[in-house]
């Protein structure tokens, strides 16, 4: 069973993929900023904190006392933001003037700044300020701070700042989601409606997609269906055709088998079978033309135009056709130019011209010139004999040939098959000096002219 993946998904995935990267990079970014910031944040807090003990008095040297201890500021340190500060003030004789807060004792050094100090026992790390009162170095200020506390305010900080980014992934999950599936609407669309074109009457889709990527897709639909559609369409006739065209040499092979059995004559037994050959070659003559409409109509549907060399083309079917010619007493000539090309399907091309052909030898008297003439000036292809017409004194054994082996009307059928894929039209058209016929396959000129008999 196969699996259809779906463009929707497929691009949610990529979507959601690309969002989920910058996503976790936005978590991490908001984390240690928060937790920088945090650290900072606490920093000043430390130095703001010395300062302020700084400028005010210490009181009696025997009058320090914890004053975290002090009832009434327990709850303080329910807030969030709220640390336990420890402060320790010396004198200049190293004399502990006040202490408050939980630090374990610190001991007494001339060095300023921030530190990272393990007190304690077992030991713990504290964040401490110290800083002295001035150039006079009467007291000095050290401010503690537990380092893990201090870690819990900035991981506190930093989730802070990365939270939004949790709830934010899903709902931007559910709006992208929500608005491909808004974007994609014009190819569920364009998928609705080549789903319900009918295979056998296919009709162009609507011209209501507007966006211009789908309109190579939509114009290529539309032209396939109207080339399967005129494809369809040949196809029944032709074989109505078939069934046409057949019956009367079929018919009459059919009553010439059934004369034969009742025949007792040796002449006429002979004549009867003349003329079932001649009927049977009638049929293949229809067979073959038949064949060639439905290889047109595959070759058309199959293959892409390319340039097309008709004088080279001219010179190889001429030199096909050269034991043919001599064999029947016909002198075949070619007046081209050194080149002149189009655009079309090689195959159809040489089909039509060997139709041509055909047909100017098959309907001439023997001893006629047939030539092959193109002008890339006027871009036409032509061929022309200077054979009598019937009842101008043309020699029976070709009109007799004309009514037995011609093709029923087919053979310029197919031609003008050709000429219609080509853009191109097919006459008969007067004759150039020296010729009594001629027919024309003109590319992008149409011919003022009556359209070709049947041959």
């Amino acid at each position: 069973m196969i699996t259809r993946k779906s463009l929707t998904l497929h691009l949610m995935a990529w979507a959601l993929s690309a969002l989920l990267v910058v996503w976790a990079g936005f978590i991490f970014l908001g984390y240690r900023t928060g937790i920088h910031e945090a650290d900072e944040l606490t920093d000043g807090h430390l130095a703001g904190v010395a300062s302020l003990q700084l400028i005010e008095n210490p009181g009696q040297t025997d009058a320090h006392q914890n004053i975290g201890s002090l009832p009434g500021l327990a709850g303080l340190k329910s807030h969030d933001y709220q640390r336990s500060l420890s402060v320790v003030v010396w004198d200049s004789a190293s004399k502990v003037l006040m202490r408050t807060g939980d630090a374990p004792p610190l001991g007494f050094t001339d060095s300023e700044g921030f530190e990272t100090l393990k007190l304690g026992s077992p030991a713990t790390e504290w964040r401490v300020f110290s800083r002295w009162d001035g150039p006079a170095h009467q007291r000095k200020v050290a401010v503690l701070l537990s380092l893990e506390e201090r870690d819990d305010l900035a991981n506190d900080i930093g989730g802070q700042v990365a939270e939004p980014g949790f709830w934010l992934l899903p709902v931007v999950a559910l709006v992208l989601g929500l608005a491909i599936r808004r974007g994609l609407r014009p190819l569920y669309e364009l998928a609705r409606d080549v789903d319900r074109l009918d295979i056998h009457n296919p009709a162009p889709l609507p011209g209501v997609y507007q966006q211009k990527e789908f309109r190579a897709v939509v114009d290529s639909i539309n032209t396939l269906a109207g080339r399967y559609h005129a494809s369809v369409v040949r196809e029944r006739e032709l074989a109505n055709e078939l069934a046409h065209e057949l019956r009367t040499p079929l018919a009459a092979i059919a009553l010439q088998s059934h004369a034969l059995r009742q025949v007792q004559g040796a002449a006429q037994h002979d004549a009867l079978l003349a003329q079932l050959e001649i009927d049977a070659l009638r049929a293949g003559q229809v067979l073959s033309d038949l064949l060639a409409l439905a290889r047109a109509e595959r070759t058309e549907l199959a293959e892409v135009a390319r340039p097309v060399d008709l004088t080279e083309l001219a010179r190889r079917t001429l030199a096909e056709f050269a034991q043919a010619a001599h064999d029947s007493g016909h002198e075949l000539s070619l007046n081209a130019p050194d080149t002149f090309e189009v655009s079309g399907h090689e195959v159809l091309l040489g089909l039509a011209l060997r139709n041509l052909l055909e047909n100017a030898l098959t309907h001439t008297a023997p001893g006629s010139r047939v030539e092959v003439q193109t002008d890339a000036q006027a871009r036409w292809l032509q061929v022309c004999d200077d054979s009598p017409p019937l009842g101008e004194n043309r020699p029976d054994s070709a009109a007799g040939n004309t009514a037995s082996n011609g093709p029923l009307g087919l053979g310029h059928r197919v031609i003008e098959k050709i000429s219609g894929i080509h853009g191109a039209s097919f006459a008969k058209v007067a004759a150039p000096a020296g010729f009594t016929s001629c027919y024309r396959i003109s590319f992008g000129v149409a011919v003022s002219a009556s359209p070709a008999p049947s041959a």
